[in-house]
């Protein structure tokens, strides 16, 4: 099997063959992963400035 044929037949399954969810629902499930990206990005950003107080306070205690 050449390349050519494997570009065709890949072209062809993924047009003919795939079951490809609506528009409608594509938006919808991006708003969800951006918002959820979002959450996950504040809550990492607090627990790194909680490390970061508690570790200043920790070498404040040791100066």
């Amino acid at each position: 099997m050449n390349i050519l044929n494997y570009i065709k037949t890949s072209f062809s399954e993924l047009k003919d063959e795939m079951t490809w969810i609506s528009k409608e629902e594509a938006q919808k499930s991006t708003v969800v992963v951006a918002v959820f990206t979002i959450i996950f990005a504040i809550a990492v950003f607090l627990v790194d400035q909680g490390f970061q107080k508690t570790l200043e306070g920790f070498f404040n205690i040791i100066k």
